[in-house]
């Protein structure tokens, strides 16, 4: 067996290549060019390029759809109230015709659940469309960079406005574009409070000055955030901030449709007229032109192949299809298809055939299974609740008339939109009465969507208690005016004292 030896490079000369697997790393002559690029790229400003076509469509109106719900949502009335409200203060959150307490958590479990099964499901069937049309920071920098393209103009006007000295001309253009920026910011940040506060009543408190110091700060904080993300840091927060970019490649494969240049077909590229036979002269389809650079709102070139700063927008299709037109040459060149369809040379019926794959079709079958028990278990759940407290310094006493008493706390959350009136009783022993310590009587009323706390007194004849613990259970039954019956019941125990 022949041992080989490892030679190391002497000393000037020139090392070999840092794997691309291999992180770069601090030489002690300083930063490595691998280190400088990527400090680059952080510090250089993006500058894409208006497009337009049928995704760029979609953006936009997923755009006013999504805007339309969050600004418009706050507003609505039900009952006479917020429809939407998560009122932390009261810890009541009012969904349109549900009322949730603290002990409705695990619906807010499920929820989260079923909104993480959904990510798994849709990356592995459509890779990051929700980044690139439904993102919240997707979504607010097209809503800047439409108003920086009305403002500034289109990208070689900028470039031009940013490179220029500073002048009373590109002072009021700027000026101009961050008092709309800031505007929106504030829109925004003020909508997001009214989820959490009644937003007629923040309104008219935010005219006045008189609103909270916690919403004074969110409010900023939410509109400082927002112009900060979407008019500056834009595609940093895609490709150095969200977690979601770095795990997404555990969930796309061959099958998986995202955006993907077609290298069989357009390689090998370059310029050239539209009057020659490309074909002919050993060309591909791509004509390099870069407009699928310069159109990415991360300034990604798709032609390297997928990447994990692609958030799937679609724009470089567009850009592409419109080349492909005044080439004269077919469109899809840059498409939503899978990589087994470009390496097989699928068609697209072929591959959209293998999106309903095992991992899929589990997907699909957990989520329904959740989605409908979610649903089930809302829609059937008692507006009513009851839990008992027992009074731990006085377990049982006899008080004159031969009568043992038992104490109790009952908490009744009535998640109603109305007023309710229940009869208490007890069951599980002879003789058993149940009386409000307040009223003495046995009926208790509740408010609507409320969190009562009601002292009860158990009676039962001592003749017919024997000494010891007894199991036995306490109940309310009532209805509410505008119909309807409602019936509840709680085990707890009876002490009697010897």
């Amino acid at each position: 067996m022949k041992s080989e030896s490892i030679t190391r490079p002497a000393r000037g000369e020139d090392k070999a290549p840092t794997p691309v697997w291999q992180p770069p790393r601090l030489g002690k002559g300083g930063p490595s060019p691998q280190v400088e690029q990527a400090l680059s790229d952080v510090r250089s400003k993006i500058y894409p390029r208006s497009v337009s076509g049928i995704y760029a469509h979609w953006r936009i109106i997923m755009v006013f759809v999504t805007q339309a719900v969050f600004y418009g949502l706050p507003w609505l009335q039900w009952n006479g109230r917020q429809a939407v409200l998560f009122d932390l203060a009261a810890r009541k959150f009012y969904i349109f015709g549900m009322v949730l307490w603290p002990q409705d958590v695990i619906y807010l479990a499920v929820l989260l659940v079923l909104s993480a099964l959904s990510l798994f499901l849709f990356t592995a069937m459509a890779g990051r469309l929700f980044c690139g049309y439904a993102c919240p920071q997707t979504v607010y920098t097209e809503i800047f960079m439409w108003v920086e393209r009305k403002i500034e103009g289109d990208r070689i006007k900028r470039i031009r406005l940013d490179e220029a000295p500073w002048s009373w001309r590109k002072l009021r253009i700027k000026a101009t574009k961050h008092i709309v920026w800031i505007f929106i910011a504030w829109w925004t940040g003020s909508t997001f409070i009214g989820y959490f506060a009644p937003i007629r009543e923040l309104g008219m408190g935010l005219i006045t000055f008189t609103l909270g110091p916690w919403q004074w700060f969110w409010m900023v904080f939410y509109s400082f955030a927002t112009w900060g993300n979407a008019g500056f840091m834009r595609e940093a927060v895609c490709k150095y901030m969200c977690p979601y970019a770095r795990f997404q490649s555990v969930m796309v494969d061959d099958d998986t449709f995202v955006v993907t240049y077609d290298h069989v077909r357009g390689e090998p590229r370059g310029g050239r007229s539209r009057k020659i036979d490309h074909k002919e002269a050993g060309m591909g389809d791509c004509v390099d032109c870069s407009l699928c650079v310069q159109v990415c709102p991360t300034g990604i070139d798709i032609r390297d192949g997928l990447q994990y700063m692609c958030i799937g927008c679609g724009a470089c299709v567009d850009a592409c299809d419109q080349v492909m037109d005044k080439m004269g040459y077919d469109q899809g060149l840059i498409r939503y298809t899978s990589g087994r369809a470009i390496t097989q040379r699928l068609t697209q019926q072929q591959a959209r055939r293998r999106l309903l794959r095992p991992r899929v079709l589990i997907y699909w079958a957990i989520l329904l299974a959740i989605a409908v028990a979610f649903v089930v278990s809302l829609s059937t759940r008692s507006t009513l609740r009851m839990d008992i407290i027992r009074d731990r310094g006085t377990l049982g006493r006899e008080v004159p008339g031969g009568i043992i008493e038992n104490v109790y706390r009952l908490q009744f959350i009535n998640t109603a939109e109305s007023d309710l009136v229940l009869e208490l009783s007890a069951v599980g022993m002879p003789g058993l009465s149940v009386e409000d310590t307040g009223t003495g009587s046995s009926i208790v009323r509740l408010e609507a969507a409320s969190n009562t706390l009601i002292p009860v007194v158990v009676k039962a004849p001592a003749a017919q208690a024997p000494p010891g613990l007894h199991n036995i259970a306490l109940s309310g039954a009532g209805h509410y005016p505008q119909g309807g019956e409602i019936h509840v019941l709680e085990k707890t125990s009876f002490f009697v004292p010897r």
